[in-house]
């Protein structure tokens, strides 16, 4: 993989974090993409000190002006993007009923609208050249009911939907669209969640919650952002050159292999 140029977006984020660090690792060039500018700035400045080379570019994914104006300038600084990895998501919990407008409104702005946006705009570059890998960031609650998930998970799916249909108009271009799905991955995302009783927050996780009709994690464990970003880096890779529509689950067992 050395020599490629990537695009990942949420980049700041615990995943993110794990996939432009292991693509560095690979010898790529990353363009690290994400709306909280002072995080991004650490993130570059830390692995820009380790040997990388990454470059930061603050932006909000669901404008799709900004988004659109951010890839012309990493093509044009970087050089053609080889990869996109769609790793910006938001979670906002609340039971169906109770879930407000705002709330349902920033969860597709951000983990559809965005996902729409940047592979578009990343896509269209793409088929010129007849060459690139896609892989959107989804969840496991994308295909499994979850409890005060409601947003998320319609969310999850209709950005795991498009990209396959994505990856099915773009095959005949060589261009292949994959999708990771993680179950509960130790992340900010997931402990922010959790109150004082963080120890009892993660039991629950791997034990499993059956008032919530929710199974347990059968490995026992929580994911680490490291392992979905191995499964993201194998999907980048030419090691999957025949694999395209296909999601991967990363969840320990949790949604049963649905």
């Amino acid at each position: 993989m050395s020599g490629k140029i990537a695009l990942v977006t949420g980049a700041a984020g615990g995943i993110g974090t794990a996939v432009v660090r292991a693509l560095t690792a690979e010898g790529q060039a990353v363009a690290a993409l994400d709306a909280d500018a002072e995080a991004l700035a650490l993130l570059v400045k830390t692995l820009v000190a380790d040997g990388g080379t990454v470059r930061g570019y603050p932006v909000d994914v669901s404008s799709a002006a900004a988004v659109t104006d951010v890839v012309t300038r990493v093509e044009d600084e970087l050089g053609p993007i080889d990869g996109l990895v769609n790793a910006a998501g938001v979670l906002r919990i609340a039971e169906a009923l109770d879930l407000r407008d705002e709330d349902w409104d920033i969860t597709f702005a951000v983990n559809t609208t965005g996902v729409f946006n940047v592979s578009r705009a990343v896509a269209r570059r793409m088929v010129t050249r007849a060459h690139g890998a896609i892989v959107t960031v989804a969840s496991n609650a994308a295909s499994t009911p979850r409890w005060n998930m409601a947003a998320y998970a319609a969310s999850k799916a209709a950005s795991s939907s498009f990209t396959k249909c994505l990856g099915l108009e773009l095959a005949g271009y060589g261009i292949r669209c994959n999708v990771v799905a993680p179950g509960s991955t130790d992340t900010p995302m997931l402990t922010s969640l959790w109150s004082e009783a963080a120890d009892a927050a993660l039991r629950a996780s791997i034990d499993g919650i059956p008032g919530q009709y929710r199974v347990g994690i059968p490995l026992g464990r929580l994911a680490r952002p490291e392992q979905v970003a191995d499964a993201v880096l194998f999907l980048l890779s030419d090691r999957a050159s025949h694999i395209t529509l296909h999601e991967l689950t990363v969840d320990g067992g949790a949604a049963l292999g649905n």
